[in-house]
């Protein structure tokens, strides 16, 4: 639907230059030159395999990754960063309407640490040691960012500019507009440059080589395949190693209703493979975005406290105020759809109380029902009772006030928009929606994951050597504010690169293993060989792996769970997993046998998400972050004005569930789900000056 209504210049809304608006959302990447081809190769039954050496490697370019090898480098670390896709994933090409990183606050009377962490672990699934840390780094982190070039607004005094954001009641949330995760990767890329790490693009790692070192398992390597390598046909090279960091972002193609970009399939199978234990990996986010299909983003913060209307389209091209069979008057659906500005993902508590996931609820049966749901920009919502009508001066108190706090109190929503936030218009306009002219498609979709790769509060994983970073590593607990997620791939960005520091002072150089590393590469090119000859017709292929996944996580675990349903899916994902296994996948040339080693790994991520989620399930675990598990003998049930809405009746969390990691490991053919005990006891102990120094310098070197 489109329309030729087009809204006047208003008075009092500032004119910010074309040239300002495309500096922070055409963002221009610079130019990067890979490294010059290996020539050093190893001779398998007559195929050549390329080898890199580094001290350390980093798989993964974005924001988290490119600050582990900016501080490795800058710690004379040899560093090789192996990526991809350069400026292809979550990093450069997800956000919202300003895209939020999350710091400790210098506005006004500054901030406390413990309650920063706090607010951090409060989910649970966290310890709080990890979230002080996280807490602590950040200033560090943002001031890394600031001197790097990151342009993040400040008022006069220096003080960064914050607002509030999702599960955060301090404002400790900053931007620099919807890019600010592409900035933030941009200026760490400039950096990167000008200290001159070696970058080696085109390059997806399919296997962590392990070898036995004094009796304990640790990398020595990654087995990739990279995109421009012609010595053999598969484009197969090996990357020797001592400490690999992986920083593959988060699980992106793990659902058909998702807001990451293509193509972001994450770490969390290569781990798995490995041996390396992954936690908490039922816990996503999930909201409201537009569809993958077309631009995908999230639609937080501005898009929804402008208050647009929302309509769905039906099969007969009639729109309909569907709101207003949910909530029981104008002020109450207008004041949740302003609350999901810093309300964005959905909650199962929000749907209770008319609150703002029951607008998440409402979209999600929307689209159930085969209905396209819109945002218009152009006209004020629709009265939800007759003789209603919506006016700015019938709002919650909290609605009102941060609009006449931001002086946006104008008569349409796309001059509430233009005054608070020009750059997120800008931005669709620039992917093709003007949002002066035409309304947006949005669904549910999934967003984020906050488990993935078990860390400690070094980033070390449970395999020597091994260390994760961004969203790759799983230290984000239940909830968490909006933008901790980036700043904690920053400041574990820098640990990551002390700790790999400090270790190089300690241990003693060894010899890799030339017998263990040929048999892996081996193993690797038997099975890239067997996914293009495959002789098996009843074999798979990736195109159909991904169908079947994609639907199968989408509809069994999403927002809405059911213990039956998620039984179910576990059932068919385990025998999915058990027939990939056993009868190959099939692709039709050597240049395709990435997609089948992907998928080969996201059959195993995705038996893995619903082994842990059916643990919990079973084990009497309710509803929280990122998911309501409906049961007819649930406790609590959301209502609606005009809408039965019984059958999401649900379980209430359990507070004891706050108190444990759920531990995800593979075993053999199997996965196996326990148990393991966090620590949210907010105790710090205070280091003095003249008894850490000394031990400081030693560790440093």
């Amino acid at each position: 639907m489109t329309t030729d209504f087009e809204t006047t210049p208003v008075d009092g809304i500032a004119s910010i230059p074309q040239n300002i608006l495309d500096r922070l959302t055409r963002v221009d990447m610079p130019s990067v030159r890979g490294i010059d081809a290996s020539n050093t190769c190893l001779e398998i039954n007559t195929v050549s395999i390329p080898t890199y050496q580094c001290e350390a490697l980093v798989l993964g370019s974005g924001a988290a990754g490119m600050r582990a090898a900016v501080e490795l480098h800058r710690r004379g670390v040899d560093v090789l960063v192996a990526s991809t896709g350069l400026f292809a994933g979550t990093s450069a090409c997800s956000g919202s309407d300003k895209q939020t990183l999350y710091t400790a606050s210098t506005d006004y009377k500054g901030d406390n640490f413990i309650q920063y962490a706090q607010s951090l672990c409060s989910g649970g699934a966290m310890d709080f040691s990890t979230a002080y840390v996280e807490a602590i780094g950040s200033n560090d982190a943002v001031g890394g960012l600031q001197f790097m070039g990151l342009p993040l607004p400040h008022d006069d005094q220096g003080a960064i500019l914050r607002y509030q954001t999702d599960h955060d009641e301090a404002g400790r949330a900053t931007s620099c507009g919807p890019r600010t995760s592409k900035l933030m990767v941009k200026v760490l890329f400039d950096e990167a440059l000008t200290l001159g790490v070696r970058i080696l693009p085109s390059t997806s790692g399919i296997r962590i080589v392990k070898e036995t070192v004094d009796g304990e398992e640790r990398v020595c390597g990654v087995i990739a395949l990279h995109r421009e390598e012609s010595r053999n046909d598969f484009g197969l090279i090996f990357i020797q190693c001592e400490d690999l960091i992986i920083a593959t972002g988060g699980p992106g193609e793990l659902y058909r209703d998702s807001v990451y970009p293509h193509h972001c399939h994450g770490g969390l199978g290569l781990a798995l493979e490995a041996g390396i234990e992954l936690c908490n990996v039922t816990e996503s986010q999930f909201g409201i975005g537009t569809p993958r299909t077309t631009f995908p983003w999230n639609l937080s913060g501005t898009y929804v406290q402008v208050m647009p209307r929302v309509y769905s389209v039906d099969h007969d091209g009639k729109e309909v105020n569907f709101l207003k069979r949910y909530y029981r008057s104008t002020r109450e659906m207008v004041s949740n759809t302003f609350r999901k500005g810093y309300q964005w993902p959905f909650h199962s508590t929000r749907m209770l109380d008319y609150g703002s996931s029951l607008f998440d609820l409402a979209v999600y049966l929307e689209c159930q029902a085969g209905r396209k749901v819109y945002l218009d920009f152009l006209r004020n919502p629709e009265p939800v009772n007759e003789g209603e009508s919506f006016s700015l001066e019938d709002l919650d108190p909290d609605v009102r006030s941060y609009l006449e706090n931001n002086e946006a109190l104008y008569n349409l929503p796309i001059d509430r928009l233009r005054r608070m936030n020009p750059l997120a218009i800008e931005l669709y306009r620039m992917h093709g929606t003007d949002l002066c002219r035409e309304p947006l498609e949005f669904a549910m979709n999934n967003q984020h994951m906050n488990g993935g790769i078990l860390i400690n509060d070094w980033g070390q994983t449970s395999l020597a050597g091994c260390y994760a970073i961004g969203e790759a590593a799983g230290s984000h607990g239940v909830t968490r504010p909006g933008g901790a997620a980036l700043n904690s791939g920053q400041v574990f960005g820098k640990r990551v690169a002390v700790a790999i520091k400090r270790s190089r002072l300690d241990k003693s150089a060894f010899e890799a293993n030339q017998t263990t590393i040929l048999q892996q590469i081996c193993e690797t090119l038997d099975d890239a060989n067997a996914f293009v000859a495959s002789a098996n017709a009843s074999a798979r292929t990736p195109k159909d792996i991904k169908a079947e996944v994609q639907a199968r996580m989408s509809d069994a675990a999403g927002i809405i769970c059911s213990p039956d349903n998620v039984a179910e899916a576990l059932v068919a994902a385990r025998k999915l997993r058990r027939e990939v296994e056993a009868q190959g996948l099939q692709v039709s040339s050597p240049s395709l046998v990435g997609q089948a080693f992907r998928w080969r790994h996201m059959v195993w991520v995705s038996e893995a998400v619903l082994t842990a989620l059916d643990y919990y399930i079973q084990n009497g675990g309710g509803s929280r972050g990122a998911r309501a598990i409906c049961s007819p003998e649930g406790t609590r049930c959301p209502d609606a004005s005009h809408e039965d809405l019984s059958r999401f009746r649900f379980v209430e969390e359990q507070a004891k569930d706050r108190e444990e990691k759920l531990i995800v490991s593979r075993e053999g053919e199997n996965i196996r789900v326990h148990a393991l005990p966090v620590d949210l006891t907010p105790e710090v102990k205070r280091e003095f000056f003249e008894k850490g120094w000394g031990p400081y310098l030693i560790k440093e070197g």
